[in-house]
């Protein structure tokens, strides 16, 4: 690792420290209110966490605000046990998620991720065994991201809600997903990441690339490639597993931390 691609004349060990510094900052209970974490950080329940963690990370754009607003409001139509709605209601109980709305994401997109989730549900105890499937064939975690988009599409769907679950084998940058990842699989001693994935291994997630992260991370010389795409992720998530090669996902933190707060 070359001291001279990174900014202010950092060296790597000193861009470590930097950045350890900052993830330890924003990695803390004290990020979780303003936060769509704070959302799955109602719920106690394995699979109410999971749903209401996918659920919120789905419509996690634009401002944090209204992102808690609405999954606030998404939640209470579910009455507030968000795995037992998935799993025991009728297709006319879900027809009851047709009045929701978050930017692009509307009612007919609420009815049919609540449909995919029911039949994921039906044949498997987690989407955790979804990610798995991928990873124990030797996928890295970009192909298993692509499987869970498969199989959660394999419902009946229309091609439009496609959208709102990224598919990161045709570019896109899966910042949601990888988020939803990090917040299931992270063993977090700091009380933000849940970590009730124990099957998967943490070192194997990849950076939620925002346009906050993005920016800070190109600020830093830390990322190169300029579209915020699953190239610019693979590159990012590379050279900050040599940072952390059991951990690369803390660095969300610092990076998006430090973004948002204009702390560089």
């Amino acid at each position: 690792m070359k001291a001279e691609r990174f900014s202010n004349g950092m060296d790597a060990s000193a861009m470590k420290i930097y950045l350890d510094t900052l993830a330890e900052r924003y990695n803390n209970p004290a990020f979780i209110a303003c936060d769509p974490v704070s959302i799955p950080h109602r719920f106690t329940g394995k699979h109410d966490i999971e749903v209401s963690a996918f659920l919120t990370a789905t419509i996690a754009w634009g401002r944090r605000d209204l992102i808690l607003r609405s999954a606030s409001r998404l939640m209470s139509l579910m009455g507030n046990e968000p795995y037992r709605f998935i799993a025991a209601a009728s297709d006319r109980e879900i027809s009851s998620l047709s009045g929701f709305v978050h930017r692009t994401f509307n009612g007919f997109d609420a009815v049919t991720f609540a449909r995919c989730l029911r039949q994921i549900y039906s044949r498997y105890g987690s989407m955790e065994e979804i990610i798995c499937e991928s990873l124990e064939r030797g996928g890295a975690m970009g192909e298993a991201i692509t499987h869970l988009h498969k199989v959660f599409f394999s419902a009946p769907h229309e091609v439009r809600t496609e959208r709102h679950l990224s598919d990161v084998s045709k570019g896109s940058a899966g910042k949601k997903i990888n988020m939803f990842l990090r917040w299931m699989v992270r063993k977090d001693d700091h009380g933000v990441d849940f970590g009730i994935w124990e099957d998967v291994d943490q070192s194997l997630l990849c950076i939620p690339l925002d346009l906050h992260a993005g920016n800070t991370a190109r600020s830093l010389g830390l990322l190169k490639r300029r579209q915020n795409d699953w190239k610019a992720v693979e590159e990012l998530t590379t050279l900050l597993r040599e940072f952390d090669p059991a951990d690369p996902a803390k660095y969300d933190f610092a990076l998006f931390g430090a973004g948002v707060n204009g702390d560089l």
